[in-house]
């Protein structure tokens, strides 16, 4: 990584954090959270060539289920982001690390409504704290849904109330060591029989991976 991205660069500030993103990123997406017409920015199915071709089309994008994840920034000296470790006893991606979020409802007004009514009532954070400074372009996932990944910058220390059904805890990493390409792998998993590859972020002893690493990745690749 260059010596402009290291741990103690200015872009890693709150303020040049947000000012960068507002800058590069396009503005955030209006209307039913639905109802705009999807692009995707990265899928899962970007290291696995041979299940792209009918799986990333704009006929996939569109049958896609739509669906909105909040990427807290915590306005630190050096910015952090926030992530959730799911519980062991969902049926779905039980013990994995993500973002907070879910699908979008008919009663979302657009993808950031849905991230920040998903984020309350998974851990508490009130939407009034989160300042929206932009959204990345969608990630299609292996299971059918087009998330759109909406970052804000969230204070420091603010209380969180955690759904203890859904979320087991929450953690931070460092923003500088997320942007750096060099902390990403590729692994190999045979998923349903099919092989599958997949991007992952090991982190003091916690291992981010699939679409939660492949957003962080396109965060990484379309910011700095």
């Amino acid at each position: 990584m260059s010596h402009s991205l290291s741990a103690d660069s200015p872009r890693f500030t709150p303020s040049a954090f947000r000012d960068r993103a507002r800058a590069v990123l396009p503005p955030l997406r209006s209307g039913p959270a639905g109802g705009f017409e999807p692009v995707a920015g990265a899928s899962d199915f970007d290291l696995n060539p041979d299940l792209a071709a009918r799986n990333v089309s704009a006929d996939a994008l569109r049958a896609a289920r739509p669906a909105a994840v909040l990427i807290p920034a915590i306005a630190r000296p050096v910015v952090t982001l926030l992530f959730t470790l799911r519980t062991e006893h969902l049926s779905a991606h039980a013990g994995q690390i993500a973002f907070p979020g879910g699908k979008c409802e008919p009663q979302d007004a657009d993808p950031l409504a849905t991230a920040l009514r998903e984020t309350h009532e998974e851990i508490g954070l009130d939407p009034a704290l989160v300042e929206p400074v932009g959204s990345l372009d969608c990630y299609l996932t292996g299971t059918g849904f087009c998330i759109t990944p909406v970052i804000g910058l969230v204070p420091p220390d603010v209380p969180l109330t955690l759904d203890r059904n859904e979320v087991a805890e929450t953690f931070e990493v460092p923003l500088p060591f997320l942007m750096d390409l060099s902390n990403y792998q590729r692994h190999t998993r045979t998923i349903a029989g099919v092989e599958r590859h997949f991007y992952a972020i090991p982190f003091g002893g916690r291992f981010i991976w699939g679409a939660t690493a492949g957003i962080l990745r396109h965060m990484c690749q379309r910011i700095f």
